[in-house]
């Protein structure tokens, strides 16, 4: 009966309404938007209905006759991007936030679209496309709000403020499409669409329940911003449900937002098994094929399907049976395809399209610019919590640098990363460069859950004693079969046999995936790493490998077998004893890992002491790694379950250390590495100074130490509430607002949102407002000074925060604007601020946005008002309102 039910009310559907708002007339569209949409019209009409339907999915085959090479749109470039090659690796989104820097967040996102398209010259070049990471589209900006520190994703996003994360968001779009959207040089993808952010164990069942004010309010202006300001070229939905709808089947967010007051013409694209979801998980479809039907009728044009990853056949099925039940027509199947199709246009994927963005040579992937960049942007995003005037060190300082992450490098890259990016930069390091080795003493660890670095190409040899590894890789001896059937490609991959001749053999740098800029290596391959591992220093170490397939000898020992693990599992590690200069064989038989390892101590307390004894300060470099606090994970450790944080507490062994620390009488400096709020109230208690680095990049190492040296002002600013306890918080899957972030959390935080210290300081002037000509309702300028008092140059971030007048349920005050501004020491510079209606509105408790007649103070700042820094406010009436579309 259910599924009578929902098929007659699809068919019903199908009859009455069209699935989505209709597009806009031709005149109000742009020629060269129209000319694409007319290509791929022309494109999908020469198609039969068995090519037409595998075109819907992620992995798109090619289609010869009609010229179509192979497409995937799973390309993943949150903040650098992936693929064959070193490329650039840019601090974690949360970092980029706290720089409060659009410009430079555009400037981050045009250098990453750049290593984008020249990964996808190169897969031209190699005959690889249709493989992820190849397509000009990539799946960012992440612009959830993180809501709840304990989200395990919340790195990905630009914090917790709505209007925060519009900006970065907007900034993020037009420096990855360009300037001009309707010939975008990478089509971005603002995810997920929407209300998402935790918990991950049960993001594929959740029904979350969300009022119409924090919908407004909250979950929905960073969204708005990405599609009506930036133009963002598709969308991803979500996955779980939004007040009993699937956010891939939403009826409020697809319809009547989206392509209702929105106008969004482009693509959706769902998470990765978000329409399987709908039925096998959400269960409001009786079938696959209803579940397709619904999606696509709500406005899903593209279905990323994780099986894709290993075997396509069978899943455009559920499409065909769709069609067959009556549920879809081929009209609006073609209407998607055509959208997918014009945006391939607007690219440049498919010829076709004057004046579409012209190539780009593979050479510009991983250019010194872009590295320039990620150490700029790394410096701009650290934040400086705490100083007691231990900082910026003295240069004949002599510093014991302590913590599991001293000299670690994997915990720079974060998560959504390439582990070819590069040469990354240690913390240890970046002070032996700043102040000279034989100022710096590392003081190796025990063992710990961070543990698991790259082994660089510096401990590795060849066969024949050259630096690296051997590589073979070796083709099936019979042809692939260009299509399975459902189930038979995971036969084939048991009993394939491989020629005893390798296609390719050559020396590779380290173990890493390089196979996609290798044309004569077919897609399924055997491949095989051979070399030796030869320590530095003498001691005990943890060896292992990462990632999932790959199976490790290691000095005639299996010590590691990946091939039943995940993508993210913690890394498999053992134990040893290595001899510094002795050649230890390794091989490693399978793709999808990375060979890792730790130097640690086996009494790390009587190393810390000694250390100290000699040092003028410790530098204790603690944190997490995007491996504990991550997507989705199998594993559950103290502190952690599923990817997401159960305590805000740093880890045990590091707690430990940092009283053994305090003991020895010496000042400690904390580096906190991490994508999320901690609690640093010991630190701030203890600590002589805090440096708030996130996952920096692959130049965080240099960072770091420039803003420890003072050879670099510190500048960042948290996007985030530093909390004490998770006992602080609501229940982390409750999304109502209410008690959660600096606009409506009551108790005391460590750290506030804004926060962030200089070696200098500054102070504002009076502040003038001033009404727009129809009055406040149509918008006010607000001008202040800001003078920077001390004796070096720096940079301030001027916050201006709005009070609204007062009605129940309101924010105590939000942001909605800033400026990052550079001052000589002495120097004073006039700001200005324009706030539109919108920036004046706030949302009644039915979910209406309005410029509400009454007082507002605004304030402007260092920071928040109220929270001890530098500040200067006004206030202004409104005097009549002034409704606002959603």
């Amino acid at each position: 009966m259910a599924r009578r039910v929902m098929v007659a009310a699809l068919m019903s559907a199908a009859a009455a309404v069209p699935a989505v708002a209709p597009a806009q007339p031709a005149e109000q569209r742009g020629a060269e938007e129209d000319a694409a949409v007319r290509l791929a019209r022309d494109l999908v009409a020469k198609m039969t209905l068995e090519e037409k339907l595998p075109q819907l999915l992620n992995t798109a085959p090619a289609i010869p006759r009609l010229d179509i090479p192979a497409y995937n749109w799973w390309t993943e470039s949150l903040h650098g991007a992936l693929g064959p090659v070193p490329t650039t690796n840019f601090p974690e989104p949360v970092g980029l936030a706290a720089t409060f820097d659009t410009p430079l967040v555009e400037r981050v996102a045009d250098a990453i679209g750049t290593e984008v398209r020249g990964l996808h010259t190169l897969a031209r070049q190699t005959g690889r496309l249709g493989r992820i990471g190849t397509g000009l589209d990539t799946w960012s900006p992440n612009i959830n709000i993180f809501r709840d520190p304990r989200w395990g994703r919340g790195q990905e996003t630009y914090g917790e403020d709505p209007f925060l994360t519009a900006e970065m968001g907007k900034a993020f779009i037009r420096g990855m499409q360009g300037p001009d959207p309707d010939r975008p040089h990478v089509i971005a993808t603002p995810k997920h669409f929407a209300v998402h952010s935790g918990p991950e164990a049960t993001r594929h069942s959740d029904n979350f329940f969300v009022s119409p004010y924090d919908i407004e309010d909250s979950y929905l202006p960073a969204f708005r911003a990405a599609i009506v300001e930036a133009r963002a070229g598709s969308i991803m939905c979500a996955y779980n449900r939004v007040n009993g709808q699937p956010a891939c089947a939403s009826d409020l967010l697809l319809k009547t937002h989206l392509r209702g007051a929105w106008g969004f013409e482009g693509y959706v694209v769902s998470d990765c098994d978000a329409v399987r979801d709908i039925d096998e998980n959400h269960k409001y479809a009786p079938d696959a094929a209803a579940g397709v039907a619904i999606a696509m009728r709500t406005g899903v044009d593209n279905e990323c399907n994780t099986n894709t990853l290993s075997d396509t056949a069978g899943l455009e099925r559920r499409y065909r049976d769709a069609l067959a039940q009556g549920l879809l027509t081929e009209e609006q199947i073609d209407d998607s395809l055509v959208r997918l199709f014009a945006a391939r246009y607007r690219t440049g994927d498919l010829a076709g399209l004057a004046d579409a963005p012209p190539a780009v040579p593979a050479s510009a992937i991983g250019a010194a610019e872009h590295r320039q960049l990620a150490l700029d942007a790394a410096e701009k995003a650290m934040v400086l919590l705490k100083n007691s005037g231990v900082l910026p060190l003295n240069p004949t300082s002599r510093v014991a640098v302590i913590g599991p992450l001293g000299d670690a490098t994997r915990v720079l890259r974060g998560n959504y990363s390439s582990t070819l990016t590069g040469p990354p930069v240690s913390v240890v390091d970046g002070l032996r460069a700043a102040l000279g080795d034989e100022r710096v003493t590392l003081v190796p660890f025990g063992e710990s859950i961070t543990d698991g670095d790259r082994v660089p190409t510096s401990a590795l040899r060849t066969p024949d004693g050259r630096p690296g590894v051997l590589v073979r890789y070796y083709n099936p001896l019979t042809p692939v079969p260009a299509e399975f059937a459902p189930g038979e490609r995971d036969k084939f991959l048991k009993t394939v046999e491989y020629s005893a001749t390798p296609v390719v053999s050559r020396i590779e740098p380290d173990v890493g995936d390089r196979q996609l800029e290798l044309a004569k290596v077919a897609d399924v391959h055997r491949r095989t790493f051979t070399g030796f591992l030869v320590a530095p220093k003498s001691g005990t170490y943890r060896v292992g490998l990462t990632g999932p397939g790959g199976v490790l000898t290691f000095d005639g020992k299996l010590i590691a077998d990946r091939r039943a693990s995940r993508y993210n599992d913690l890394p498999s590690l053992t134990t040893m004893h290595l001899t510094a200069g002795q050649r230890y064989s390794f091989t490693i038989e399978g793709g999808g890992s990375d060979l890792v390892w730790k130097r640690i101590s086996p009494t790390p307390a009587a190393d810390l002491a000694r250390a100290a004894a000699d040092a003028d300060v410790l530098v204790a470099v603690v944190g997490l790694t995007s491996d504990m606090e991550a997507e989705e994970t199998s594993f559950q450790i103290e502190g952690f379950a599923g990817g997401d944080k159960t305590s805000l507490d740093l880890p045990r062994d590091q707690r430990v250390m940092l009283e053994q620390a305090r003991a020895t009488g010496k000042p400690i400096v904390i580096v906190a590495m991490n994508g999320s709020p901690i609690n640093l109230q010991w630190g701030k208690d203890h600590a002589a100074a805090i440096l708030e680095a996130w996952y920096p990049g692959e130049a965080g190492g240099t960072a770091v130490a420039n803003i420890l040296t003072g050879r670099t002002n510190p500048s960042g600013r948290l996007p985030l509430t530093f909390y004490r306890s998770v006992d602080d918080l609501p229940p982390f899957d409750d999304y109502a607002m209410k008690g959660r972030t600096y606009r409506y959390f009551t108790g005391t935080p460590v750290y506030p949102f804004g926060h962030g210290l200089s070696y200098t300081d500054f102070d504002y002037g009076p502040l003038t407002v001033r009404a727009a000509p129809g009055g406040g309702q149509d918008g006010v300028t607000v001008t202040t000074e800001v003078a920077n008092k001390g004796a070096r140059a720096g940079e301030d971030v001027a916050q201006l925060y709005l009070s609204f007048p007062p009605r129940p349920g309101m924010p105590r005050l939000a942001l909605r604007g800033f400026q990052r501004v550079s001052l000589k020491a002495g120097e004073t510079k006039t700001l200005r601020f324009e706030l539109s209606p919108r920036d004046l509105s706030s949302v009644t408790p039915g979910g209406d946005r309005r410029v509400t007649a009454g007082r507002y103070r605004v304030t402007i700042g260092s920071g928040q008002p109220g929270t001890g820094v530098a500040t200067s406010e006004a206030s202004f009436a409104v005097d009549t309102p002034r409704d606002l579309p959603r």
